[in-house]
């Protein structure tokens, strides 16, 4: 119960921090380059806009979309201060409509998976009863609606959004996960010079040049699960595994939970000479025993770790032994299992500890971990898309 509650309170306050930077808003021009993957569990938009239905010529919006990330919500639409309603997503890399008209509900499927890194050019347009989109200038989806219920005539105001809904996602036909590492360029909506509202609160980041699959850590940001939302123990003889893929450097992994503390990361004090990792257990801090190390090389890598009953292990070697600690009962009653830094500490000792690079993959117990699932992400972190060329290149 203690590991529990030390874990609840640091992402209670990790998300508190985050909902005190949401204060002023800001306009931006639909034209730019958008990147949607702003905020974590929230089916607010990032930016929205609206327009009086009477200046509109033609309910006609495109776009030029890009991510690797399978989920999210793309582009939403109302009417009737969202008694009429459209929502566009990805499932599965797939292009979803999702329309709530009147009395009716619909949820429509299809066309080719976008989810390639490639730039896709998008256009939804609105003809009578039906709702239209086309994919890079072929028609993929027509729905159509008729109700009794229904108003050919729409008058007052019309309202776009991005990268989430306007209304109450209870609404929806189909659920879904609305977060999306997306970025978007070259908008025109409703053939209006309207701006966007946004929030410079989400510390809009921009976008790489180009991508390539996996979760980038920009060195200020990280990531936190807690483990009872993660894959369990199948056997106490095989334990827990998390493996990670990829280039990084600064603190891979770190385990908390109450009177425990394991890091693995490079020490900055031995950057010159040499990379090693570093783990400590606060226990044994207090008694004055030294951290242990083990050397690394930069560069693509391969890593696992396992944890047993009484013992961690990595890459096959024992690392930490305490017959003190249950790290199996440990992880399924609640421990902060973070990627990226160590959380709870001051804003200089983070930026000794925080990632810098690219994770490839993340497995826990052979299933891949999707950093949309965290209990807190930093807005800095890229759950799906990392930049292709050098790190320390411009982003445009």
């Amino acid at each position: 119960m203690q590991h529990t509650r030390k874990v609840a309170l640091l992402l209670t306050l990790c998300l508190y921090f985050s909902w005190l930077r949401l204060t002023a808003t800001a306009e931006i021009s639909g034209g730019e380059v958008i990147n949607l993957g702003q905020r974590q569990q929230s089916w607010a938009p990032l930016m929205q806009t609206y327009a009086n239905l009477s200046d509109v010529a033609s309910i006609r919006s495109f776009f030029e979309f890009r991510t690797f990330d399978p989920e999210g919500t793309i582009f939403y639409g109302d009417t009737k201060e969202g008694g009429d309603w459209f929502v566009l997503l990805l499932r599965d890399g797939v292009p979803e409509m999702q329309i709530g008209k009147a009395d009716i509900l619909v949820s429509v499927q299809g066309g080719p998976k976008l989810n390639d890194g490639a730039w896709h050019k998008l256009e939804l347009r609105s003809e009578g009863k039906y709702v239209i989109l086309e994919v890079n200038g072929k028609l993929e989806l027509v729905v159509g609606l008729s109700s009794e219920q229904t108003e050919d005539t729409l008058t007052g105001k019309i309202r776009l959004a991005l990268g989430g809904m306007l209304v109450g996602h209870k609404k929806l036909l189909h659920p879904f996960k609305p977060e999306l590492d997306a970025c978007i360029r070259e908008g025109q909506w409703l053939n209006l010079s309207m701006p966007w509202i946004t929030n410079p609160g989400w510390e809009l980041q921009p976008c790489f040049p180009e991508i390539k699959k996996g979760s980038y850590f920009p060195g200020n940001g990280l990531a936190m699960f807690n483990t009872t939302d993660l894959p369990g123990v199948e056997t106490e003889e095989k334990g827990i595994t998390i493996e990670v893929y990829g280039s990084w450097h600064g603190t891979l992994i770190s385990l908390q939970s109450a009177g425990f503390e394991y890091v693995l990361s490079e020490a900055e004090e031995f950057k010159k000479d040499k990379d090693i990792f570093t783990h400590t257990s606060t226990t044994e801090r207090e008694e004055g025993a030294d951290s242990g190390n083990l050397p690394h090389t930069l560069g693509s890598t391969q890593l696992s770790l396992t944890i047993l009953k009484h013992s961690l292990m990595l890459n096959g070697e024992t690392q930490q032994k305490a017959d003190s600690f249950d790290f199996l009962s440990m992880w399924r009653e609640g421990m902060l299992l973070t990627f990226g830094g160590l959380p709870g500490k001051t804003e200089d000792a983070k930026s000794l500890y925080h990632l810098h690079g690219c994770l490839e993959r993340i497995v826990i117990q052979g299933q891949d971990i999707d950093l949309d699932w965290a209990s807190f992400k930093d807005t800095s972190v890229s759950s799906h898309s990392c930049p292709a060329k050098a790190m320390n290149e411009t982003f445009s």
